[in-house]
């Protein structure tokens, strides 16, 4: 469970979200321990020191959680991932309005402001006993030491998405509060309640006692462009209801690819100006509709803000009003896409792998639905359900746009020869600090 940010400062890491803690490092983060029944004990020292030799190589947990490894600070994204779904793109609607009226950003504001709330979290930290709870100093002081506490206190931004009183945030604004505030912008201050967060995806719903409240407007995310006009409402470093406004970047930008280690979201890039404390605003279009919800800044960038797709976050906040949780498919893999240099890289040790397309098997957690299925590291997955996959973002989607209990049919290269899996993903067993 993350902190909450007291000085409001971005992290000292690749990627900092922008309310009560940072991006990366909450989840399903699990170690990988291996099977040493199905793995030959030359192939597991090698692949035990892959990882060192794929210095600066994205590596995917688990079916769709990505450790990256000596990834610089100042690290571009990449590229927009490929989706491997042969749907076609949904035809996006004109976005002509912003051009017949220069207040098109006044109007929008004052459409949606009174929709955007403040959010202020608290939370109680117990610290263990200072160097004198320790046996030997306790023999010159009568008392016995005791837990030292403290409050942290944390701030970030949401919108209501229902007149009863239901509001969607990120997850990390929230995440382990005793208290939850909300504060909406015409001055009024009511306890919140925390329906249900979803630490995979940064989604989170808090609901207050209240009637008749101001709503907004969900748009499409599947719609957006890149430049399309944009306009961001937030809180940002405790400066309340602060509007700034840009254009899209990019869209699809996988968690890999910007650091978001822990994250199954392909976010929306853009360029307005979002700080530490905008977590969980919204990211509007020209008419006043909610398109993403503001997430993340790479540290040391400037013009690089990621946004949640709306689309992505309502399905995860319908599935937590529902039942107050979101079930993730999980394999219990690590891998990293295969290439060239990397096979290269691999040959040298003596593995020769038959092909330098695929997503290439770092680690099987043990007694995971891919162990189960008989998974070993340094297998490369080159389909699933009969799909090609020669990244891990395809490998990721695929992942989580299947359903718990039902097998995928994973074709993966093992020792020059193509094996058929089936392979029953679980529900993600996410790991929450306390």
């Amino acid at each position: 469970m993350k902190k909450p940010d007291n000085d409001l400062q971005t992290r000292n890491i690749n990627t900092s979200s922008l309310g009560n803690g940072e991006i990366g490092r909450r989840g399903e983060i699990f170690l990988p321990t291996t099977s040493s029944q199905d793995t030959p004990s030359r192939q597991r020292s090698v692949i035990s020191i892959l990882s060192m030799l794929l210095g600066g190589v994205t590596i995917v947990s688990l079916g769709g959680c990505s450790l990256p490894i000596n990834m610089p600070g100042n690290q571009t994204p990449n590229s927009q991932a490929q989706n491997p779904t042969s749907a076609p793109a949904p035809v996006p609607p004109p976005i002509l309005q912003s051009s017949g009226d220069p207040n098109f950003v006044v109007n929008v504001v004052q459409k949606v402001g009174p929709a955007v709330v403040r959010i202020d979290s608290a939370r109680t930290i117990t610290s263990p006993p200072d160097e004198f709870g320790d046996p030997f100093f306790r023999r010159f002081f009568s008392d016995e030491p005791q837990p030292r506490q403290r409050v942290e206190r944390g701030s970030g931004s949401g919108f209501i998405i229902s007149a009863n009183g239901q509001i969607l945030t990120n997850s990390h604004v929230v995440n382990g509060a005793d208290t939850v505030t909300v504060r909406l912008k015409d001055g009024r201050t009511f306890d919140g309640r925390v329906i249900g967060e979803d630490p995979v995806t940064d989604v989170a719903v808090i609901t207050i006692n209240a009637q008749n409240l101001p709503t907004i407007a969900l748009g499409n995310s599947d719609v957006v462009q890149p430049g399309e006009a944009v306009i961001a409402i937030g809180n940002p470093l405790g400066l309340d209801n602060t509007v700034t406004s840009g254009i899209i970047s990019a869209t699809g930008r996988s968690g890999s690819a910007i650091g978001a280690s822990d994250k199954r979201v392909d976010y929306i890039q853009t360029d307005a100006a979002i700080n530490p404390g905008n977590s969980g605003g919204p990211l509007l279009n020209v008419r006043g509709e909610v398109i993403a919800m503001n997430t993340a800044i790479i540290r040391g960038a400037q013009g690089l803000g990621f946004a949640i797709p709306i689309n992505t976050a309502q399905r995860i906040a319908q599935e937590l009003i529902a039942k107050g949780k979101v079930d993730h498919p999980y394999l219990g893999i690590q891998m990293a896409t295969l290439t060239p240099e990397i096979r290269e890289r691999i040959s040298k040790l003596g593995i020769n792998l038959a092909t330098d397309k695929g997503v290439l098997l770092i680690a099987v957690i043990a007694r995971s639905p891919a162990a189960n299925a008989g998974l070993r590291e340094g297998d490369v997955i080159v389909s699933i359900n009969n799909q090609p996959v020669t990244d891990v973002e395809q490998v990721q989607k695929l992942v989580e746009n299947s359903r718990i209990g039902i097998p995928l049919q994973i074709q993966v290269q093992r020792d020059g020869q193509n094996l058929q899996v089936a392979v029953r993903p679980a529900p993600l067993p996410v790991q929450r600090e306390s």
